[in-house]
């Protein structure tokens, strides 16, 4: 049975008697409805500390008021048998007002690499993820904390936070998982139709022709209209560290398909 750590306090009185037993820990935070990519970064952290601690919180400061709170999948129950079954043995599972309790002003805003591409489309949501992410290794300092590639946007910028914060941990990305054609796992995959993940496939492989040099960003703007998505936020060659588009070195896309939207992102090959 998994143990849920439901308190600041609980956490850190189950996490102080690590450091004199020279356990290490590591952290994967989630917001639920996990799948197969989420369990990937459990097991490496498994693999690269004594305990691994997920922790699963929808976070509502990630979402804008018109975004898709209310509908994101919420399967605790099925998530804690999935982490069980990997031999997980607590998760943190905080309510929100243990976390943003009431009179709580502070928001954790990293500018620069934050203000392009999801910054432009989504105002609220890297300074959502930075403010939950600080608070969270705060409360529990973990050893390393780990993210996958699939938001290369937000695994850089939490970068950039902990460093510029000083906060001790070690930030490490976890390769995209994807499945059998190409399509990046994701929570908000369960709203596709049958229809809809035929046309989501045809993201990864547009945007390999980017990556390739067979298509500019507009012919990839157009392609991916043509193809059946709604609307694209971006597709588009940039800097990994800088998001600038001089040195372009990964192709990150965000498009819409019927109200869910999509983001993934490849590395470009050097020549």
């Amino acid at each position: 049975m998994v143990h849920k750590i439901k308190t600041v306090e609980e956490l850190r009185a189950w996490r102080e008697p690590l450091w004199p037993q020279g356990k290490t820990l590591s952290f994967v935070p989630t917001m639920g409805a996990l799948h197969e990519g989420h369990l990937s970064l459990v097991r490496e952290g498994m693999k690269q500390t004594d305990i691994c601690l997920p922790y699963i919180f929808l976070n509502p400061k990630q979402f804008s008021a018109h975004e898709d709170l209310e509908k994101y999948p919420n399967t605790l129950e099925a998530d804690l048998e999935k982490l069980e079954n990997l031999g997980i043995t607590h998760v943190y599972v905080p309510e929100p007002q243990e976390i943003y309790p009431e009179n709580f002003q502070t928001t954790v805003n990293v500018a620069g690499i934050a203000k392009p591409l999801e910054g432009e489309h989504r105002p609220d949501f890297l300074n959502g993820v930075t403010t939950i992410v600080c608070k969270m290794l705060l409360q529990c300092l973990p050893e390393i904390a780990l993210f996958g590639e699939k938001d290369f946007q937000q695994l850089q910028v939490i970068k950039r936070m902990v460093t510029d914060l000083n906060i001790p941990v070690e930030i490490q990305g976890v390769p995209t998982v994807r499945d059998e054609n190409g399509l990046a796992l994701s929570s908000r995959n369960v709203y596709l139709s049958d229809d809809d993940y035929k046309i989501a496939c045809q993201l990864n492989v547009i945007m390999n022709e980017v990556a390739q040099g067979q298509l500019d960003e507009l012919d990839a703007l157009h392609k991916l209209l043509e193809v059946g998505f709604d609307k694209v936020d971006y597709c588009t060659a940039r800097n990994s560290e800088t998001f600038a588009i001089e040195n372009p070195n990964r192709v990150l896309a965000a498009v819409w398909l019927n109200g869910t939207r999509l983001i993934d992102n490849i590395e470009m090959q050097q020549h």
